[in-house]
């Protein structure tokens, strides 16, 4: 007979996987191409210049509004100051519509409608510093309860 605590953990699991972001299973190459739409105002070199807007080679991850030496709406250095990051879910809000995310953001794009277009973008963000999205990923909830009890004071 299984426990119930199995049923548990194996609805956790399912429900995880059923959620996968979509960014998840983008596709590179496809948002490689994709991303000669945003190509003319932005670079993703590593090291690469700001254009008319800010370079994105490490944008996952990264505080909004922290591209050093380019000039930020209002909008994107208050959102920095208050600790937003680019994780692939802020990405993928802020790319479906720049202007109704950030109201005064100086971003002309009207955004990619579409979420497989979104998700291969942001696929391809990642694939040029996967160490940014590693970082922005929020931690597990099993290893925050984890992390939690430990620093409680034992009585």
């Amino acid at each position: 007979m299984m426990s119930s605590t199995f049923y548990g953990s194996l609805a956790v699991t399912l429900v995880t996987a059923l959620a996968a972001p979509a960014w998840a299973e983008g596709d590179v190459a496809n948002g490689e191409k994709v991303f000669r739409k945003c190509a003319a105002c932005h670079t993703v070199e590593a090291d690469g210049p700001a254009r008319v807007g800010p370079n994105l080679h490490d944008v996952v991850g990264r505080v909004t509004g922290s591209f050093e030496g380019y000039a930020y709406s209002e909008v994107m250095t208050t959102m920095g100051a208050e600790g937003h990051v680019w994780t692939p879910e802020e990405l993928d809000k802020y790319l479906e519509n720049p202007r109704q995310f950030a109201p005064g953001t100086k971003m002309a794009f009207v955004g990619l409608r579409k979420p497989e277009e979104r998700a291969d973008v942001i696929a391809y963000l990642i694939s040029l510093n996967p160490a940014g999205a590693e970082a922005a990923e929020p931690a597990a909830p099993e290893a925050e309860a984890e992390a939690e009890a430990e620093a409680e004071p034992a009585n």
